[in-house]
């Protein structure tokens, strides 16, 4: 099964030059749509997809009233009356029956996730409680609440409820909740298929003899291990030299079998950059120039329905627009939500006299703690778009507005974290 709507033909026409951070944003999640099919999967294999269709509990969870611990259960308003003195009347297991009822004035020995049988309403834990004649009366102390340690019946779900809602990204906390309502298979979306394709005389492989001018292409290895972080099926289509009638056979076979194609370099306008005019030939391309630092040099289109994204060509700037961009428009086109990742305000531990205004900047930054040990954030000492060290050493990205002119040490800076992207710390 397909989603009825598609990608628009106009679905990145804009009438700016430059697109600031927000507004790029906001014409992707306005615009992009899920493209892919569905597919039904057991619920042991699901774990990281998109879930398609919502998933209801058929049942109340838990089915039944039960212990929440091993312990005695019995009725609160009988303390009183016995002096907490209860002769064990029953002994129920989990996974077996309760008595129809409880004797009046008794106590049944009870284990974690055992039906709670009528008649009582409270459980005293196991070591809280002292056995008498042979382990035939128990003594339970005063003080417990009404209800103490039993799980009703419900409360975590209602018969009926949403338990997932489709276009979420299935974590191993949402398989266990669908499990629990047994719930064997589901029906998700289909991974996004994704082309990744670099571009340039210049680039090599590694383990390939490198010529003069040439360059190894990090930034295949570095997009593939993002992308293969976000859920998506990756076909690797190698390095296409600069030559057009090859690059644009090249897309053209790639649109007709995947949902998006990935490039890096080939996104400015220079006399070699074949890649635009490849794409203007065979769909629709609006460059975005981006009001940001680094990665102004990125353009987006489509050929027919599949989505284009040409990312620069220094490592810093292609992994920046993959996680501010790229990785977005990919959970959207695959059926999820349009993913924007957490700030965090922290105190710089740097300053910067002076900050060209109308464009967002985002710094390499480190976590530390000062002489107080509250944590403040450094920035990378070095700003190169092409500095891999920086992505290594970083924590995360200092995100600088487009108003801001100048940063004072100590004042309050929007930090967003690797981990909001599924990378590890160091």
């Amino acid at each position: 099964m397909t989603p009825s709507r598609r990608l628009l033909d106009d679905c990145f026409l804009h009438d700016r030059d430059r697109l600031r951070h927000d507004d790029a944003l906001a014409i992707l999640r306005d615009r992009v749509s899920a493209t892919v099919g569905h597919e039904t999967l057991d619920l042991a294999v699901a774990t990281g997809r998109i879930l398609a269709d919502p998933v209801r509990a058929g049942h109340d969870v838990p089915l039944a009233d039960n212990s929440a611990v091993d312990g005695y259960a019995f009725a609160q308003a009988d303390h009183g009356r016995t002096g907490g003195r209860f002769p064990v009347s029953a002994r129920i297991p989990a996974g077996h029956p309760s008595p129809a009822s409880l004797l009046p004035g008794t106590a049944a020995r009870i284990f974690t996730g055992a039906v709670m049988p009528a008649g009582a309403d409270t459980v005293a834990m196991q070591e809280d409680c002292d056995l008498d004649e042979g382990g035939h009366v128990v003594r339970i102390p005063p003080g417990l609440k009404p209800g103490a340690n039993r799980r009703r019946a419900g409360e975590d779900l209602k018969a009926g409820d949403v338990l997932v809602a489709p276009g979420t990204r299935l974590r191993p906390q949402d398989i266990a909740a669908i499990a629990s309502t047994g719930t064997p298979r589901i029906n998700v979306f289909r991974p996004v298929r994704v082309a990744l394709v670099s571009t340039g005389d210049e680039i090599r492989r590694p383990g390939d003899p490198l010529p003069d001018g040439g360059v190894y292409d990090s930034n295949h290895y570095l997009l593939s291990g993002l992308l293969a972080g976000f859920g998506v099926e990756i076909a690797d289509l190698g390095v296409l030299p600069d030559d057009a009638a090859h690059i644009r056979r090249t897309l053209e076979r790639a649109a007709a079998t995947h949902d998006a194609i990935i490039s890096t370099g080939g996104a400015s306008r220079g006399e070699e950059d074949h890649l635009v005019e490849a794409i203007d030939a065979l769909g629709t391309r609006h460059m975005w120039q981006l009001a940001i630092k680094p990665g102004r040099p990125m353009n987006f289109g489509q050929i027919g329905d599949c989505v284009t994204l040409g990312l620069p060509g220094n490592p810093v700037a292609a992994m920046i627009c993959c996680l501010l961009y790229v990785r977005p428009v990919l959970s959207v086109l695959g059926g999820g939500a349009f993913l924007t990742p957490r700030r965090f305000q922290v105190p710089a531990a740097f300053s910067v006299e002076k900050k060209k205004p109308d464009r967002r900047e985002f710094y390499r930054g480190i976590l530390a703690s000062d002489d107080t040990g509250r944590t403040v954030v450094r920035k990378f000492a070095r700003d190169g778009s092409g500095l891999i060290t920086s992505l290594r050493e970083a924590d995360g990205l200092i995100e600088i507005s487009e108003e801001t002119t100048r940063i004072d040490e100590g004042e309050l800076v929007n930090f967003i974290s690797f981990a909001e992207f599924g990378i590890p710390a160091r």
